[in-house]
């Protein structure tokens, strides 16, 4: 368990707050990009053999997917480790990121169309994500066992 931080760091958080913070973003930005590259393995690799959709392995000998692979690994990484920083409240929310990302990649590299809905939707779900990010709340410290039955066993969790 990470040790409590009371230091401000970005924006009134709490420091731990602000490396959970850089660390869903950081993921994010690793998760969506990943999706972008591995379709352009794909479809590098489509064309040099059987599509995968189609029973094709030819996919696995592209290191452009696998390059994707890994990017996607280390966003799922960085994810993990975002949660041992900052609560579930603020991590959450920021890996909806990743498919703004992955959609405005796909719009500008694999020149995919973004309809107005989806510009919508994009923009709605950076305004929400920002603002629970901004809004979260600060961990308290539990320092018993006791503690952590009593908060299990408030009537808003077991009911």
């Amino acid at each position: 368990m990470a040790a409590p931080s009371s230091s401000a760091g970005f924006g009134g958080m709490s420091s731990d707050n602000a490396k959970g913070l850089a660390l869903a973003v950081s993921s994010s930005a690793f998760i969506g990009a990943s999706f972008i590259v591995k379709k352009m393995g794909l479809r590098r690799a489509a064309d040099s053999g059987v599509r995968a959709g189609y029973g094709g392995y030819s996919y696995l000998v592209e290191p452009l997917w696998w390059i994707g692979m890994i990017s996607m690994i280390v966003g799922e990484i960085a994810n993990f480790a975002a949660y041992a920083f900052a609560p579930a409240i603020l991590v959450t929310p920021l890996g909806a990121l990743s498919i703004i990302i992955s959609a405005a990649l796909a719009h500008s590299i694999l020149k995919e169309k973004l309809h107005t809905f989806g510009i919508l939707g994009c923009v709605l779900c950076v305004v929400g994500s920002i603002t629970i990010a901004l809004h979260a709340p600060q961990e308290r410290d539990i320092d018993s066992v006791r503690e952590v039955w009593d908060l299990a066993t408030e009537p808003g969790i077991c009911n």
